[in-house]
Formats: structure tokens, C-alpha cells, sequence
């Protein structure tokens, strides 16, 4: 999936969830300046950044609401600036030190263990408390996060994987295993891609421009730049002589807003954009020498931080995001790559609702190509994994061999979500749900409770003629219809498809992880209706 420009988490979450390209949603980047407010918005600042006067497109979970269909959203970003007036039912503040295990109950928690249509039929006492959402998004902020600290191709970063992983497999095993696997739609998207630095790949800012010409600078990587003198006469002689350089030094790009900014950026019409921009290559940087003096680091051999950065052109592939989804929504098979202002449609043809006017044009049912095979060429092959399927990771970091990256204490990139909010959920009392399911979902011994029942399924299933399976999948099936039909009303007034949605998204570095590589980045999405239940990682 093609992100949208700039290859950045905030304008990527906010696109995925209105259809529109950053130019029309307003959040333009993850920092900005507002003319008009005479303000600057800067993501890592929530009590500034979660104010509704910067978000002015519907988000997918106003649409929602509006329409009837309740919503939990867990983390995503921009979620907690009350856009325009309309809370989700169910509002999880950000918390980046969340388990993943922790993750996994919440949306079990969501989807289980409040009443649906039927129940509250049967007891209408309960529609005066908590209700299942029919569209749950999530966020996980990890891959983004080690891909800045590490580099996208690190050891750090296949394990971080490994465990996403895991976790993805966890959710889907519970689908399975309570026959919500038949209804509910899983989507796994990310907001972005992430590519390697190097201190050999840099420009310094001085070098470009006297910082004294500024007034602003906003972005990044990419540097968009306010003149203090804003006459059209002197940006034109300030972006005549960054041109010069650019053939000079090479590795960025100039542009002027109004006049040669590439079309396919959708990124002109808005007065958040600055008017001028420095736009370095992919895998390069531009710094100020408060930052780093780019000649003495290369004299000796400093390395840069962040190993890891997106934000660049969004059709190099290293800033591709991913999109795969499952269920009865989706068919088997490949689709063409698409850009992200397509999967607001998406979901909203899923749970059955009517979008807002947006960017994108692709509708359900998607046409696939389903002569692929199961394993998707790539990264990854099938000999990286043992006889059970898992990744192999080097045993010790410590060893040499493993040509693992050493830790930087101060590599850590900058958060790519607002900071926490100390509080438990906001609209929802503290889970309840017995922790000792996935308090840590990928640890081994939760690892080998999930194999040891598939392997029990497995095992159950070979030892069965025809006619035993027969009867033994009959008393299954009719041990879990009525708790099926209990949970979703009987499959009345669900999704096109008959089915719920849960999608997971990865970002940044499976997509924001604000800045990591192709399928590393993103969201999850997750839904019922039956409707829709979204994640976002």
C-alpha cells in the first residue's frame, strides 16, 4: 500500500481514517504552522496537538457513530481531540508502554464480554450499560519505535516483528477459537515504510541557507520553510540559490509550493504548507550543527541517530505500508497496490455505512488476483523459520556473531504518538478481564498454550473417520451457534458480507511506527457488526 505524502505517522493515521489526502484533512504534517492561528501543532504535544481547532475532516469513527454503529477507538492518533463534537462510545488514551498482552485483552475484553443485540433484548436492563463496539482501531507503536532506534534491517528490528507477530497470531487464534473467525473482518494496514541512515548521507542546514533568513521551519524530515521577509521576491532569490546547491551538493530537492511541487504529493493547497521546501532523498537527512557538525562526525566516524527514517517521497518503495485483510468481506488473493485514501471506503463498505465525500475510489467488493501463492515472496522465506513456523533470532545479542547493532541510549526517536495520559481508559471502566490469558502474549508459556491447542484440534481431527468428524464437527457447531447468534444478533443488520471487521494496521516501520520500512509500519483495524474492529500499529 502507497502511503500518502508526507510518509509521516499523524497526516498517514488521519488519511487512513478520512479518505483524504493531507492537503484536505489539514493535518499536514506531524508539525506544522498555522497562519491563521498564528500556532504551531506539534504531535509530541498533546495538550496542544489534541484540540479540535486542528482537526476539521470526519474521522471514520464520527461516521460511524452518526450512523448507529458504535466504536472503540485504542491509541489511535488524533482520536482524542473530540472531532468535531462526537466521542466513540469507547476512547483508550495513549500509553506507549502498554503490553502487547494487555492490547490483546482490551479488544477481547470489547468484543466478548458486552452485550450485543440479542442479549440486550432479552434483557433490556443491559442497554443502560456498556455495549460491543462493531468498529475497534488500535495502535502499536513499537516497530516504529525500534526501527528509529535501530535501523529497519537491525536484528532489533526482526524481533520486534517476531513479536508483533505473535501477537497478530494471538488475535487471530481467539477469532478461531470463540467461531468469530466467520464474521468478523481482520485488516492489518501500517501508515508507512522506514529507511536507513548513514552519516555519509547528510546536509548540513548552514550550508544551504543563513538560519538568520528563517522564521520557521517545520516538518521533518523534510524542511519546510517561512521566510521572515515573505516577499515573493526575496523566496524567489532564496530558492534560486538552494537550487544552485542542490546541484553542488546533491541528495535533496527544492521545491516551491505554488509553483513545482510534484502534483502526485497532493500537497499545494492548504496554508499549512509552507511555501518553501528542502526535501532530502530517501536514506538522507538534513541537520543544523546544533544538532550534529556533519563534517567532524564524518572525520570521525560518528554514526548518525535515528538509524531509521521515514517522511520521504511516498512512491520510494522503502516508505511502502501494507495492507492485508481477511474474512467474509475479503476474497483470497492479491490485490494491485493501492494508496491509503482507499481504505476509509473500505471500511465503511464493511460495516455497512455511508462515507463522507473523500479522496478515494475504490469500493467493495475488491478484485483480486487469486492465483498467488500463500507465501508472499519478500523479506522473509520460508527457510527463516523452524518446523513450528517461528522466526529464528539470534540467541544472544551479545554475540558477536549475530552482528547485532549496540544499543544508543540516545537514538530513541521521538515518540510518534502524543504523549500518555496517565489515566486507565477514559470512557470505560478498567478491564476486568483475568490477566493471565496474554498479560504478556508473547511469552513462551503463552506461546505453547495457543500450539498446544491447535495441536489438540490437529490430533482430534486425524484420529476421525468421515462420519466421526461429521458428528464431532456437528456437536461443535452447535455448542457455539447460539453463543454466536447471541454475540452478533443472529447476523441481522451486520456488513455487507455477512461479517464483522477486525484490521490491523501496522505504521511506521509497518507504517509509525512514525518511520520504518515496507511492511514494517502501520494500524490495526478491527471490526463487527457484526461490524468493524480496527488496530493500528
Amino acid at each position: 500500500m502507497k502511503p500518502s505524502f508526507p510518509s509521516v505517522t499523524f497526516p498517514n493515521h488521519y488519511t487512513m481514517m478520512t479518505g483524504l489526502h493531507p492537503e484536505s484533512h489539514g493535518i499536514v504534517g506531524n508539525s506544522f504552522y498555522d497562519p491563521t492561528l498564528e500556532e504551531e501543532f506539534y504531535y509530541t504535544n498533546p495538550e496542544h496537538s489534541m484540540q479540535a481547532k486542528w482537526w476539521s475532516a470526519e474521522p471514520l469513527w464520527v461516521t460511524a457513530e452518526d450512523q448507529g454503529v458504535r466504536t472503540a477507538i485504542h491509541m489511535w492518533p488524533g482520536s482524542e481531540a473530540n472531532i468535531p463534537d462526537v466521542e466513540p462510545t469507547y476512547l483508550d488514551h495513549y500509553n506507549k508502554s502498554e503490553l502487547l498482552g494487555r492490547k490483546a485483552n482490551r479488544i477481547f475484553e470489547l468484543l466478548v464480554q458486552r452485550p450485543g443485540p440479542q442479549e440486550i433484548e432479552a434483557d433490556p436492563t443491559l442497554a443502560n450499560g456498556p455495549q460491543r463496539p462493531q468498529f475497534i482501531a488500535a495502535y502499536i507503536p513499537e516497530v516504529d519505535s525500534i526501527g528509529h532506534q535501530y535501523g529497519p534491517d537491525s536484528p532489533e528490528m526482526l524481533e520486534t516483528i517476531g513479536h508483533v507477530d505473535l501477537f497478530i497470531r494471538t488475535v487471530d487464534f481467539q477469532l478461531t477459537k470463540f467461531g468469530l473467525d466467520k464474521v468478523v473482518n481482520f485488516i492489518v494496514v501500517s501508515d508507512h515504510g522506514m529507511a536507513p541512515t548513514s552519516t555519509n548521507r547528510l546536509v548540513q542546514l548552514e550550508d544551504l541557507i543563513d538560519p538568520e533568513l528563517i522564521a520557521t521551519t517545520e516538518g521533518w524530515p523534510n524542511y519546510g520553510i517561512r521566510l521572515r521577509d515573505p516577499s515573493p521576491e526575496h523566496l524567489e532569490t532564496v530558492y534560486n540559490r538552494l537550487q544552485q546547491q542542490t546541484a553542488l551538493k546533491g541528495g535533496f530537492n527544492v521545491y516551491l509550493r505554488d509553483r513545482n511541487m510534484p502534483e502526485r504529493f497532493h500537497f499545494t493547497n492548504n496554508e499549512r504548507i509552507a511555501p518553501l521546501w528542502i526535501m532530502p532523498k530517501v536514506g538522507w537527512a538534513i541537520v543544523t550543527k546544533t544538532e550534529l557538525d556533519v563534517s567532524e562526525a564524518q572525520a570521525n566516524n560518528d554514526v548518525f541517530h535515528p538509524l531509521g527514517i521515514h517522511g520521504y517521497d511516498n512512491d520510494e518503495p522503502d516508505m511502502r505500508a501494507i495492507f492485508i485483510a481477511r474474512g467474509p468481506a475479503f476474497p483470497r488473493g492479491r490485490v494491485d497496490a493501492f494508496q491509503n485514501t482507499e481504505v476509509y471506503n473500505i471500511v465503511c463498505d464493511s460495516l455497512g455505512i455511508e462515507p463522507r465525500p473523500n479522496n478515494g475510489t475504490l469500493r467493495l467488493p475488491l478484485k483480486v488476483d487469486d492465483s498467488v501463492p500463500d507465501i508472499i515472496p519478500g523479506k522473509f522465506n520460508p527457510e527463516d523459520e523452524d518446523n513450528d513456523g517461528n522466526l529464528q533470532f539470534p540467541a544472544d545479542p551479545n554475540d558477536p556473531d549475530a552482528n547485532v547493532q549496540p544499543a544508543h541510549d540516545d537514538a530513541a526517536a521521538d515518540a510518534p504518538a502524543p504523549e500518555p495520559t496517565p489515566a486507565a481508559p477514559s470512557d470505560v471502566p478498567t478491564s476486568d478481564v483475568d490477566d493471565e490469558f496474554i498479560d504478556n502474549p508473547i511469552d513462551a508459556e503463552t506461546k505453547a498454550e495457543i500450539e498446544e491447542e491447535f495441536a489438540q484440534e490437529e490430533a482430534e481431527a486425524e484420529g476421525m473417520d468421515e462420519e466421526d468428524w461429521k458428528e464431532w464437527f456437528g456437536d461443535e457447531f452447535d455448542g457455539f451457534k447460539g453463543w454466536v447468534d447471541n454475540l452478533f444478533g443472529g447476523g441481522k443488520g451486520g456488513a455487507p458480507s455477512g461479517g464483522e471487521e477486525l484490521g490491523l494496521g501496522l505504521g511506521d516501520g509497518a507504517g509509525e511506527f512514525d518511520k520504518v520500512a515496507e511492511f514494517e509500519g502501520g494500524g490495526w483495524e478491527v471490526g463487527v457488526r457484526p461490524g468493524d474492529v480496527g488496530i493500528d500499529a
